[in-house]
């Protein structure tokens, strides 16, 4: 398999998301990016629309209409929350799928009415996708075609919290998640409060009555624990392209010292690639991460009896999005996860 030439096709090409993952994948040995489609910008060359590509390929956007599925052996999709759902029915589903976007990762359909605002068309799939968590999820992931990329807060949350689930440490009905993401977390369409005067100088809270990233968190958490989860989430937009930084508030279920739950996430995490546990003086800088698909967490004690703090960065285009996506892809066609996420952290 590793000398296996693997047809991609990418619709959503035109957004932040969808850039990245063509930036990652026209570096990946083992894939040819057959077709990429975005209505909006059908007609032109990719390179006209992200003039950084330029003498990287050879693209034209096309409408997903037009597009021949037969051609392909994996699919993306970048689309924005709320449009695959529709479009999904169309494809073979012969094909290996892999949703960047939120339109299947949650199990109740009414739930997308109530945080999303749609009505779901493909219910009858939703218990078909994997939550494409790799670290989490890898057995699963490896024998379905069907896989759904967690949200970039889900995924640096998740993956700080997972030990402490799975050892049964943590309480989780009473979790603080304090979030701060890039201005590229919010997409590429022109908005007002996404003007650089506006962003500039500025760090804002943002949906702290309900982000749509809660159902899917407290989903998983339950999923993992078997126990009821209720999280305050607060996300935060700082003046920066990408990175987060998220900090989880947890309380204890028993006494545990730091050294132990240190070794809790070094035996959890000892084989994982991605996944860096920070000695007890360094904490997590979104730079460190920048252009990577690593995650890296710290530990940290609280002045609150019988409680913890624990600390996750990640590139939120990369990890959080396309290179995890990537990832799914490696494992689910038996390739080294690793292969075309090497990159080094961009600095500074």
């Amino acid at each position: 398999m590793a000398n296996k030439n693997i047809k991609v096709g990418v619709i959503g090409a035109s957004g932040y998301t969808g850039s990245d993952l063509i930036r990652l994948l026209l570096k990946h040995p083992n894939v040819h990016i057959q077709f990429v489609a975005a209505n909006n910008s059908a007609g032109q060359h990719l390179n006209q629309v992200f003039p950084y590509l330029q003498g990287t390929n050879n693209l034209i956007l096309e409408k997903w209409e037009d597009l021949n599925w037969d051609s392909v052996d994996v699919i993306f999709s970048c689309l924005p929350h709320g449009i695959f759902h529709d479009i999904f029915l169309q494809i073979p589903k012969g094909k290996l799928i892999i949703d960047l976007s939120a339109d299947f990762r949650l199990a109740n359909s009414d739930q997308y009415t109530e945080w999303y605002n749609f009505e779901h068309n493909s219910k009858e799939y939703l218990d078909k996708f994997v939550y494409g968590l790799t670290e989490i999820n890898r057995e699963l992931i490896k024998n379905t075609n069907f896989i759904s990329c967690p949200g970039c807060y889900p995924t640096a949350t998740l993956l700080g919290l997972h030990p402490l689930l799975t050892e049964d440490l943590i309480t989780t009905d009473e979790i603080i998640i304090d979030a701060k993401s890039g201005v590229s977390g919010a997409g590429r369409s022109p908005k007002r409060e996404l003007l650089f005067s506006e962003v500039s100088e500025s760090i804002r809270p943002y949906n702290a009555m309900g982000h749509r990233h809660i159902p899917e968190i407290e989903q998983q958490i339950q999923n993992y624990s078997n126990n009821n989860a209720r999280i305050n989430f607060i996300p935060h937009l700082v003046p920066m392209n990408r990175g987060e930084l998220v900090v989880s508030h947890l309380k204890l279920k028993k006494k545990i010292g730091n050294s132990d739950l240190r070794k809790v996430f070094d035996k959890f995490y000892q084989d994982e690639t991605f996944v860096e546990i920070l000695n007890d003086s360094k904490l997590p800088n979104t730079i460190d991460v920048r252009g990577t698909n690593n995650c890296h967490i710290a530990i940290c004690p609280s002045r609150i009896k019988d409680s913890i703090v624990i600390m996750s960065s990640i590139d939120n285009l990369v990890k959080g999005s396309s290179g995890q996506a990537i990832q799914n892809m490696n494992l689910n066609l038996r390739l080294d996860e690793k292969v075309g996420l090497t990159n080094i952290s961009l600095f500074p």
